[in-house]
């Protein structure tokens, strides 16, 4: 079962950085070039310089790693960062509006380390692919600093309620960090001692994620880097007993009664061309029920605030420059073409969407890897790359989100998601608390 520990979290110390609103960052695969040059001109010691250290004017290879590392031992001598004097569990909570709503959402969890435990022993459960090129970036980061900046965000359930029970206590208090980042989200955290006496207040939140599987909702490239740097570092020091890069910092969430947002990803195909477009628009019919002459306000009005949307019953928008429809999956139709897995796999809307671009435009996995398709969180951000058509744009599919059961359906098979299926929201903040491999 999984095993969870309290740990002494880096943390920026308020004596030398009264603002942490000013240090903090979302993690590096949410940052563009716009967003990394803000952060780094917000602070000197914003913690992007750790995340994603940029390369410099006559870098050598890996030097931008090796610059972290200096800079995370300049911040550790400086009192920059100070390692908290007792091991602790460290509540989290998010209060944000849902993208595209006037609805607001709060969620909790806590941060703790988790055991890296391989996929196979069916105690950590992925549920989407990963890439080559994400995880040597990271796994190269965290030979060089030996931390974790970021965490991984896994869902766990609770069935009993005594984890809440914690959660619940430490909420009634103060927060020793209250912020809010440029997305409007309310970021607030407690450091819970687990050290002594104390070790009985956090115990039922620690049994409660023992209890059964975690599903890892965000950061699998973080995970599998993490395992591959545990064996490495098991092979040269073999003899170390319960060593601290056997964990990583993890976000973990009760699934079951947080009222978790997953945003989806809107696919925009590529290259086309007017002929191409109109034979796939001809072929709808083979695959969908088609609702034609849609408006482009209409699917602005619809996709744009599909996080509230229930999801995961194969309705799609789609807008090309000779107009738009709703598409509604026949899934008899579909049944012959769809891939080998298990039912909840095989029933996902982005599964869907994937054999039609496949069936309906000759966009297959190749041309998936090739660039065909680009990504967009926004709806109306879609539908205006077509309009103009930017980068070739052609045809924006737009989709409901991926529900959560879904997610964990689809881990405990054993199968994970096409690339994009999930966005969980919002991101944990980096550098609220790190995870130095240390006791």
């Amino acid at each position: 079962m999984p095993d969870i520990r309290p740990f002494r979290a880096l943390r920026y110390d308020p004596a030398t950085v009264a603002d942490l609103a000013l240090v903090v960052a979302p993690p590096y695969d949410v940052i563009d070039a716009a967003d990394e040059a803000r952060l780094l001109a917000r602070h000197p010691a914003n913690v992007v310089r750790l995340e994603m250290p940029g390369e410099q004017p006559g870098d050598e290879p890996d030097d931008r790693y090796r610059r972290a590392a200096r800079t995370l031992a300049g911040w550790r001598s400086d009192g920059t960062l100070h390692k908290d004097p007792h091991p602790s569990v460290y509540v989290y909570e998010q209060t944000y509006p849902v993208p595209g709503t006037d609805v607001s959402r709060t969620q909790r969890g806590f941060f703790g380390r988790l055991r890296l435990r391989a996929f196979d022993e069916g105690v950590v459960l992925p549920h989407e692919r990963t890439m080559s090129g994400p995880k040597e970036d990271r796994y190269k980061l965290l030979r060089a600093t030996g931390v974790n900046t970021s965490p991984v965000v896994a869902l766990y359930d609770d069935p009993s309620g005594a984890g809440r029970t914690v959660l619940d206590a430490a909420t009634g208090r103060a927060a020793d960090v209250d912020l809010t980042d440029d997305d409007g989200v309310r970021h607030r955290l407690w450091a819970v001692s687990a050290d002594g006496e104390d070790a009985d207040v956090v115990a039922p939140l620690l049994a409660a994620v023992a209890r059964g599987p975690v599903t890892i909702a965000d950061g699998h490239h973080r995970y599998e880097t993490a395992l591959r740097y545990r064996d490495e570092r098991r092979m040269s020091r073999s003899c170390e007993e319960d060593p601290a890069f056997d964990y990583i910092l993890t976000l973990l969430i009760d699934a079951a009664v947080e009222p978790l947002t997953v945003l989806p990803t809107h696919r925009i195909v590529r290259g086309l061309g007017d002929d191409g477009v109109a034979a796939m628009v001809d072929r709808l019919d083979t695959l969908f029920d088609v609702q034609r002459d849609i408006g482009p306000a209409a699917l602005r009005a619809r996709f744009e605030a599909a996080g509230l949307a229930r999801g995961g019953e194969g309705r799609f928008g789609l807008w090309t420059r000779a107009g738009g429809a709703l598409l509604t999956a026949r899934r008899q139709a579909f049944a012959p073409f769809l891939p080998d897995g298990g039912e909840a796999l095989r029933s996902l809307d982005v599964t869907l969407l994937g054999v039609a671009l496949e069936r309906l435009a000759h966009v297959d996995s190749d041309a998936v890897a090739a660039g065909a398709i680009e990504y967009s969180k926004s709806a109306a951000d879609a539908i205006e790359r077509v309009e103009a058509g930017l980068d070739g744009a052609d045809a924006a599919f737009l989709l409901e989100p991926t529900p959560v059961s879904a997610v964990l359906a689809v881990a405990a098979d054993g199968d994970v998601m096409p690339q994009k299926s999930t966005y969980f929201y919002p991101k944990a903040l980096t550098g609220l608390v790190i995870n130095p491999h240390e006791w």
